[in-house]
């Protein structure tokens, strides 16, 4: 893994409107830019939450006005189970009620829900406006604020309606990861591990021998860890800007972690749910013959040692199993499965039966 540290990430998506990722320690910068983007924006509406707006809104809000803009805010109630297309359409009337037009700019302030939901709106208020990411979650800088994917959860169906809609912009202010709790920051560490999973071993044992210093904030360590991970995401999202392909691979854990996901109502955070994932996925590769006990062993220490979970018990296997038939990635009656065929290269797998999952949910029941 280089050790590198250079700040701006352009991420070409083969579109108009490509991006620039930048990674500060403050919002000092946020004003410059958006006004480098070039567009003269009259109002900027920012999109938040409960917990976020009383430690970053009033920040956020002094950077965005120094643009010359008119800055607005709307405040939706955090949590997964907001959302969903009832926050979509208090998102509509505020815009309305601004006046927000096609000249004019969003900005996501917020971890992945707030990123989603703001993306989705922007990608249809007026048939399209633009927007910008202000992530504040560790999974948000690694994940959901890179490569354009939006949307809602709809009756319990996570993500299942959303569209594309690049970014102008990313801006992360690393400083405020520190301000997350443990789970949180935790959940963002599944993200992370998942990507050396499937693209790159040599960052696997980064995270193997730096874990103290990861926990301890050391930006010399989060710097190049994130840095890492957006450079993984930045390669799959380039070559693949709507998911028809190879993009498909960082979906890794996402298939039986979403559904353990929703059978929890939500009590498993994402990344808690995408390590579960994590963990039955490498049992199937294992099962198929593809990657070896000690490997699969390797990346469940690795999780625990990021405080995430190998084992969870509270739930029907046959509930999260009909939940995977409502998976996005199923094509007619194949369900694109990612496995590894080993620590660092995963693969795109039809074969996987229903068995296959049902041993795997089993074996995440083991004590």
């Amino acid at each position: 893994m280089q050790n590198t540290y250079d700040t701006m990430i352009p991420v070409e998506t083969g579109q108009d409107l490509s991006y620039f990722i930048r990674l500060e320690n403050d919002f000092q910068a946020l004003s410059d830019a958006v006004t480098s983007l070039g567009k003269p924006y009259a109002r900027i509406a920012i999109i938040t939450d409960s917990n976020v707006a009383p430690l970053y809104l009033k920040e956020a809000e002094r950077a965005l006005s120094g643009t010359g803009a008119a800055v607005s805010s709307l405040v939706l109630p955090a949590g997964e189970e907001h959302k969903n297309l009832d926050s979509i359409d208090n998102i509509y009337q505020f815009l309305i009620d601004q006046q927000l037009d096609r000249n004019d700019l969003l900005a996501a302030l917020g971890g992945g829900v707030i990123g989603d939901m703001t993306g989705f709106a922007a990608a249809t208020y007026l048939r399209g406006i633009d927007f910008i990411q202000l992530p504040t979650t560790l999974l948000a800088d690694v994940d959901s604020s890179i490569g354009g994917k939006t949307g809602v959860d709809y009756h319990s169906y996570k993500n299942m309606v959303g569209a594309f809609k690049q970014p102008r912009l990313v801006y992360m202010n690393l400083s405020v990861l520190r301000s997350l709790p443990e789970r949180q920051f935790s959940t963002g560490m599944a993200e992370i591990i998942k990507h050396a999973c499937i693209m790159d071993e040599e960052y696997l044992t980064f995270l193997e021998a730096n874990q103290a210093r990861i926990w301890g904030m050391d930006p010399d360590c989060l710097l190049p860890m994130i840095r890492q991970s957006l450079l993984i995401k930045k390669k799959v999202v380039e070559e693949d800007p709507t998911e028809k392909g190879i993009r498909a691979i960082l979906n890794f854990g996402h298939t039986l972690g979403h559904a353990l996901e929703k059978e929890s109502g939500f009590t498993l955070t994402h990344g808690e749910g995408v390590s579960l994932g994590t963990c039955g996925a490498l049992f199937i590769s294992h099962e198929k013959g593809l990657l070896s006990k000690e490997d699969c062993l390797r990346v469940e220490w690795l999780l625990q040692a990021y405080h995430l979970p190998v084992r969870y018990q509270d739930f029907s296997t046959e509930q999260v199993l009909a939940a995977t038939l409502h998976d996005k990635k199923r094509s007619g009656k194949s369900l694109r499965f990612i496995l590894l065929d080993r620590l660092g290269q995963a693969r795109i797998d039809t074969s996987v039966t229903q068995e296959e999952m049902r041993g795997a949910l089993e074996y995440l029941k083991a004590e």
